[in-house]
């Protein structure tokens, strides 16, 4: 075969585009020279993982919130092998009547007693007992499902099982199932219902500030391919890792979330470059120069995203170990499809990326004049805009010295919850401590001592007769009803001293015990989580930019969001500013997840941001050597993406705040105001400022550092 003069020229260009491109830009044009093997590839991916997509809602666990090393935790387990299945994850059939034991109400609880009795799921059925579980006036009685299934298991025994039980109600009976179990059956179901609402209202308006940050309606759906390829493939890759180890809902609740949000900034990134290094380069060298750029910048960016997140796996609970996992496996998924697919995508489409644009659209332009514009405003007036900035920082934050945690009460559940409904009677009609009912295990030698500790525990309003384990084992059980709620103070100091004063041996638990051991471990491993979160974000960008002072400013100006996003919190969940408004009943306090898991989604969002411009800067500063110009170049280019970016994610996050219970609520309000806060005050504002106060030191790196880390370039050729 002979070659032309016009195909020698191309291949030598060919060859010179593949020399000149660093890594990641050998990468896109490895795609793009094999378009066919990287579409069927991930059309293997996307279609075979999107078969098993459909059952996650089914796979996925409803339980898991505990910490696996605690005391109670171990008591349940004990109280489930040894006792029937009289655990905190039991079934409570709570039947309210006229007279419960006769009539219509012993014959609602002689069928529910069948119903219950007829699942594999449920262990021994105790009946009502007279002076335990019936109430003085006979009008309430509590049928316990003793738990046969782990604590996921039960919670999807609670939702087969209490259609059919609430269904036996009528001719002046009531039934309702409470209990644990029943409480995250009813949470989950209505904070499915709540995302699936908040999805819904949050796609108009991403679609529409997408179609204002692109200019036209091709290029605007090309977020919407990474985000359906990460979800598709994540989903299915999380209902195959249950058959492994359980995995929380919450996995692809968050998963969602995110690959939505990162699918859009990673999107617009490359996009945006790509077009302004279209202008100038044929599509080949222009996919070349874009992933050296902005794919080293959205590479840093998914590393630092995932950092952050993985610090989240140092808390000893399943349920926030798999939701973590979730959202690093939507979040490599993304990372993937934008490396890879987009950058084919972009190549095919080309010129018809502008196919459909607005009238108005300047899509031709690769800087920003309006950031232009505001990058020389900051540059001339750093310490002006700056202090502004760390001011409105500080008055949002102040509120977060008041703030207090505990875990969620009853409250996360809407009025109409046959949980809450059940809580609801079974306290009116046993009293304030009896939804907080402790389970006390002692080895049988122990009886004695451990019942007169209970019964002298001012706090303990009354402790029944032991039970002996009917295997053999030796243990009893011990149950007492506090005369304090689940969420008070007064019953977490009454269960301090109650483990101080039993003998050795007894271990106290019960579901609200639990719960008071899950955000006692919680807040110790906070400040773990945050130092280490800390250190892995400013260790990476050191790596990648080499340059220590701005990557530990860089680091360190994400606490102002997150400052400033609990400060809100403080004031809207403690206080219950805006309660009404949003129609939530406030519980005096937040949610004691939310500190050390939103602290990390706060981190890995603003890192995102942060790596967005710092990478830009550095491009610009090792093509200019002027760390002025290499600032107002950064805000220039990377501005309208991080302004873009930070709507998207602030609208996707506050319909979070419109529906649902509770806890999707304080998510949307605390990630949506951190967003807010980061993207338009720290990386627009403060971050710059930083940038041309600190000059040439903010690039300056010791010897010793540039010797020990290899060479990393942002900018192309």
């Amino acid at each position: 075969m002979t070659l032309t003069s016009d195909d020698r020229a191309e291949m030598l260009e060919r060859i010179r585009t593949t020399l000149s491109a660093g890594p990641l830009g050998r990468l896109g044009l490895w795609v793009v020279d094999n378009g066919r093997r990287t579409a069927v590839l991930w059309m293997f991916v996307v279609i075979g993982l999107g078969l098993f997509a459909p059952q996650v809602e089914s796979s996925l666990s409803g339980a898991g919130w505990q910490d696996d090393g605690s005391e109670s935790v171990a008591a349940r387990k004990l109280a489930q092998e040894h006792f029937g299945g009289n655990a905190s994850s039991a079934l409570q059939v709570v039947v309210t009547g006229d007279s419960v034991l006769t009539g219509r109400g012993a014959q609602v609880i002689a069928r529910a007693t069948q119903i219950l009795a007829a699942d594999p799921r449920v262990s021994d059925v105790v009946a009502p007992t007279p002076g335990a579980t019936v109430s003085r006036d006979v009008r309430t009685a509590v049928l316990l499902g003793g738990a046969r299934g782990d604590t996921n298991e039960m919670v999807a025994a609670a939702s087969d099982l209490k259609g059919p039980l609430t269904a036996l109600s009528g001719h002046g009976v009531q039934v309702e199932v409470t209990g644990a179990s029943a409480l995250w059956s009813d949470f989950n179901e209505s904070n499915l219902k709540a995302m699936l609402t908040s999805e819904l209202l949050s796609w108009p308006v991403t679609m529409a500030i997408l179609v204002l940050a692109f200019g036209t309606l091709v290029a605007a759906g090309l977020p919407l391919l990474l985000t359906l390829a990460g979800l598709v493939a994540s989903a299915g890759s999380l209902v195959l890792i249950t058959h492994v180890v359980p995995v929380s809902i919450w996995a692809m609740n968050f998963a969602m979330m995110f690959a939505l949000a990162l699918g859009i900034d990673y999107a617009l990134f490359l996009v945006v470059r790509f077009r302004a290094a279209r202008q100038e380069l044929d599509v080949r060298p222009a996919v070349a120069a874009t992933m050296d750029t902005a794919g080293k910048a959205i590479l840093l960016s998914g590393a630092t995203v995932l950092v952050s997140l993985s610090a989240v796996m140092l808390v000893p609970s399943p349920a926030f170990r798999s939701a973590a996992g979730g959202i690093m496996l939507a979040v490599v998924f993304v990372l993937g499809a934008t490396l890879t697919l987009l950058p084919l995508v972009l190549a095919k489409l080309d010129r018809r990326l502008d196919r459909l644009a607005l009238p108005w659209s300047q899509h031709q332009r690769a800087t920003s004049p309006r950031f232009a514009a505001w990058a020389e405003r900051l540059a001339n007036r750093p310490a002006l805009y700056g202090g502004a900035a760390l001011a409105v920082l500080a008055l949002l934050a102040a509120p977060v010295v008041g703030l207090r945690t505990s875990m969620p009460s009853i409250a996360v559940l809407p009025h109409d919850a046959t949980a809450r409904v059940g809580y609801d009677q079974v306290q009116a009609a046993f009293g304030p401590g009896a939804p907080a009912a402790l389970q006390v295990v002692v080895p049988g030698d122990q009886v004695a001592a451990a019942t007169r500790v209970l019964r002298s525990e001012d706090g303990i309003a009354m402790a029944f007769p032991a039970q002996p384990a009917d295997d053999g084992s030796g243990f009893a059980l011990i149950q007492a009803m506090p005369t304090s709620g689940p969420t008070s103070a007064a019953l977490s100091a009454t269960v301090d001293r109650l483990r101080a004063d039993l003998p050795p041996g007894a271990l106290v638990g019960g579901a609200a015990v639990e719960n008071l051991d899950l955000a006692a471990e919680l807040d110790a491993a906070t400040p773990v989580v945050i130092a280490v979160v800390l250190a892995l974000g400013f260790l990476l960008l050191v790596f990648a930019l080499q340059a220590p002072l701005i990557a530990l400013l860089g680091t360190l100006t994400s606490l102002l969001s997150v400052g400033a996003a609990f400060g809100i919190a403080r004031l809207v969940f403690q206080e219950g500013w805006g309660s009404g408004l949003l129609g939530f009943d406030a519980q005096g306090f937040l949610d004691a997840w939310a500190p050390v898991f939103f602290f990390a989604m706060i981190f890995a969002i603003a890192m995102d941001y942060t790596a967005f411009l710092l990478a830009s800067a550095k491009e610009h500063y090792e093509r200019t050597g002027d760390p002025r110009e290499a600032m107002v170049a950064a805000l220039a280019h990377s501005g309208r993406v991080v302004f873009a970016a930070g709507a998207v994610m602030v609208a996707v996050f506050f319909t979070f705040a419109l529906s649902g219970p509770l806890p999707p609520k304080e998510m949307g309000i605390v990630l949506g105001v951190a967003v807010l806060v980061d993207a338009f005050l720290v990386r627009l504002v403060l971050l710059p400022v930083l940038l041309r106060l600190t000059g040439r030191a903010a690039w300056w790196a010791p010897s010793w550092l540039r010797r020990v880390l290899p060479e990393i370039r942002f900018s192309h050729g």
